[in-house]
């Protein structure tokens, strides 16, 4: 197979309107992309954008308004249960029966995807996400972060080519991010197509070979992580001069100035129409000396709110 892992086209959502409303919210606007075979793919927007309306229709548990979907070549309409066996989604909530084991869990999730007995994973399954040691624990007396990584496993049972991750981090600490990121990374190596969803830039900068953004419904990036962060036009000098400052260093060419100690300056400046080279020679011009320099190139974090409030505007 040589088609997208995901292929979503003109996908249109809107919801019925409720109460006074004329016509129901707009959820999805003519979303179109493909999630390439292999990757660990990014879908971003801030919330309410419509990123869990996107992954709701493609469980199957949201109907779309129009468009269409396909997952590993299979259309969902057409298709449903082919579709569904190829997806594996990991939900923000953690659900799951508190008064069975990881095993038990495992094992009663591989029977309702009709896995047969001699082919179940349960063992392989829970070794992959570090819980073999509490395969007969009650799932109540994990942690957190292992009802997170039973999430992954329960996910998985049917031994699905794609996987897409909810929110996988939300609200755990820095510590557990970085174990769910290399179960993620793990994953992927294994040939696991993944699609994450997130709230945190520095996560999908990291692990993401591609990214997506959807704001208000509608798709306003896709493209290699690394193409969009160059998307960002600005990028910070940080100046050390000679003498204490009160007043920051002005110019109409400057996006943004201002002092940060006091003989330090912050100059924030539009790469299309200046230099760094150009901005000390301005600053020079006024009459103050250059003592150190250090630059910060822009990130994912600037390019998303640079995209967003364009979108916005």
């Amino acid at each position: 197979m040589t088609e997208a892992a995901i292929s979503i086209r003109n996908l249109t959502k809107r919801y019925a309107p409720t109460g006074k409303q004329e016509e129901g919210k707009l959820a999805l606007d003519d979303v179109t992309f493909d999630v390439p075979q292999g990757g660990i793919f990014g879908l971003l927007g801030p919330n309410g954008a419509g990123k869990s309306t996107l992954i709701n229709i493609m469980a199957g548990l949201v109907g779309k308004t129009s468009g269409s979907v396909s997952i590993w070549g299979f259309d969902i309409d057409r298709d449903r249960r082919n579709a569904k066996a190829s997806i594996g989604i990991v939900p923000q909530e953690i659900v799951f029966d508190p008064f069975f084991t990881p095993a038990e869990v495992l094992d009663n999730t591989a029977g309702y995807y009709g896995v047969p007995k001699a082919d179940r994973r349960t063992a392989e399954l829970l070794q992959a996400v570090r819980l073999e040691d509490k395969a007969d624990a009650y799932a109540r007396s994990l942690s957190g972060g292992m009802k997170r990584r039973l999430l992954v496993a329960k996910a998985m049972v049917h031994s699905p080519p794609i996987l897409v991750l909810d929110e996988p981090t939300a609200g755990v600490d820095v510590d557990l991010r970085r174990q769910l990121w290399e179960l993620v990374v793990d994953l992927n190596k294994r040939g696991v197509t993944v699609v994450l969803t997130t709230h945190y830039l520095e996560e999908a900068e990291e692990l993401c070979d591609r990214i997506a953004i959807i704001n208000h419904g509608k798709l306003i990036a896709d493209k290699p992580t690394r193409e969009l962060i160059a998307l960002g036009r600005e990028k910070v000098v940080v100046l050390t001069l000679d003498r204490d400052i009160t007043t920051a260093p002005a110019h109409e060419a400057f996006s943004k100035s201002e002092v940060t100690a006091d003989r330090t300056v912050a100059i924030t400046y539009d790469m299309d129409r200046m230099n760094a080279g150009e901005v000390l020679t301005l600053v020079n011009q006024q009459g103050y000396s250059i003592v150190d320099v250090t630059t910060r190139e822009a990130d994912l974090e600037d390019v998303f709110v640079q995209l967003t409030s364009e979108a916005a505007g």
